[in-house]
């Protein structure tokens, strides 16, 4: 391992008399000296040439951008990113929105970054167009890049722009490395000490962080909801059978024989599931759902798919269905981007949940943003997947935002 970073020690001391938070978070990270620009490459900083001609207080700012980078766990989160979203995903949209969140908490606690600089809150008003109302408790990494990708044409024109007018440069690289959950669980220790150390209230970051939604353990993300929720439909549950008796009654039932006792009440065994699980996915043509967003579900559902053997039912609705086909997990996701989608019409859930129902469904899952008239309960589970933030409550089934 590199020797610790000597570009940084005048830093590093500075950043400990001004915010202890981030000094002691610092002591955490794999600093060193390396030629180039200074980056967050994984879970480590490389101090690049150019860092010493900065004056103090940008040498501190700069420093403490890229520690937080590694506190958030922001390569490992691009890296499983990467993987998930596969040759869609790209990489400096991520570190636009790393960067963004990471420069408005610094600004928020009173350090110097080199500026022009990216901000969240001027990310969401001059290229999202979006509320800067308690911007850092709203948004994380994850979902300011689903909504910087998902933009139309004008929108990404607007990012080009804001990009060139603030210079920005990616920081942030991957490495190629995902986290282990025991390596997420001491971060969490470590910025959770940080926060509550003797001299850090009231002071630099320990103000801002706690409020914000980027930390990665606070919020259970959309996915592991979906993976929990489908793997509890689709997975084969045991279920009694007075055709068959249960093994230890047999064997009493026979002792009893020999010893000439009384025969004991009869106990049923466990019959085995010969119908195969089936997942109906049904995709609401309004098109709420963008197309990363749309990538990343096809992934999750396509994983629970292979793992447990269900059949996977592809079916595109407006107000009726359309289009219905038997998909093989793997594609998925090709067969969802491939769809000739109609347009025109409104949306009803009426006839895909009956059309579902024919298939006898282990789950439906519906993409949709919700708008539309539901019909009866049907007979079988049903989950509201949608990019709404703050989705209407149906009769039926149960709601999962995929915004959040």
């Amino acid at each position: 391992m590199p020797p610790r970073s000597q570009r940084a020690a005048r830093a590093m001391g500075f950043l400990a008399e001004s915010d202890p938070a981030l000094a002691s978070l610092a002591l955490w990270c794999e600093i060193h000296d390396a030629p180039g620009e200074t980056c967050t490459r994984g879970q480590r900083i490389l101090i690049g040439d150019a860092f010493a001609a900065l004056p103090l207080r940008e040498q501190v700012g700069t420093l403490a951008h890229h520690v937080l980078h590694v506190a958030l766990r922001h390569g490992p989160r691009m890296e499983r990113m990467r993987r998930r979203l596969g040759p869609s995903f790209a990489a400096p949209v991520f570190a636009l929105a790393a960067d963004a969140l990471v420069n408005e908490v610094l600004d928020r606690a009173g350090h110097a970054i080199p500026r022009p600089a990216v901000m969240l809150t001027t990310l969401l008003t001059e290229v999202l167009q979006a509320d800067t109302t308690r911007a850092l408790a709203a948004w994380d990494a994850e979902r300011l890049y689903m909504a910087l990708r998902a933009m139309d044409e004008a929108g990404a024109g607007r990012r080009d722009a804001y990009e060139r007018k603030k210079g920005f440069a990616p920081d942030l690289e991957s490495a190629g490395q995902e986290d282990a959950p025991d390596t997420v669980a001491e971060w969490k220790a470590h910025v959770t000490r940080a926060l509550t150390a003797p001299g850090s209230a009231g002071r630099g970051v320990g103000t801002v962080l706690a409020r914000m939604r980027d930390l990665p353990w606070v919020d259970t993300p959309w996915e592991r909801h979906l993976r929990r929720l489908l793997g509890k439909a689709v997975t084969h549950r045991p279920r009694q059978s007075y055709r068959r008796p249960r093994a230890g009654w047999i064997a009493a039932e026979a002792a009893a024989r020999l010893s000439g006792g009384p025969a004991p009440v009869f106990e049923p065994g466990n019959a085995r599931h010969r119908k195969r699980a089936r997942i109906v996915v049904g995709l609401d043509s309004s098109g709420s759902v963008a197309d990363p967003l749309l990538a990343l579900f096809c992934a999750e559902v396509a994983g629970i798919a292979r793992r447990t053997g269900a059949e996977v039912h592809l079916m595109c609705f407006d107000e009726t269905v359309y289009a219905q086909s038997v998909v093989e997990p793997g594609r998925l996701a090709t067969a969802l981007t491939a769809l000739d989608m109609r347009r025109e019409g409104g949306t009803s859930f009426v006839d895909v949940m009956a059309q579902a129902g024919r298939l006898d469904p282990s789950i439906v899952v519906v993409l949709s943003d919700l708008d539309g008239p539901y019909g009866p309960p049907p007979a079988f589970d049903v989950l509201w997947a949608t990019p709404v933030a703050a989705p209407p409550t149906p009769p039926f089934g149960r709601v999962l935002s995929l915004a959040r």
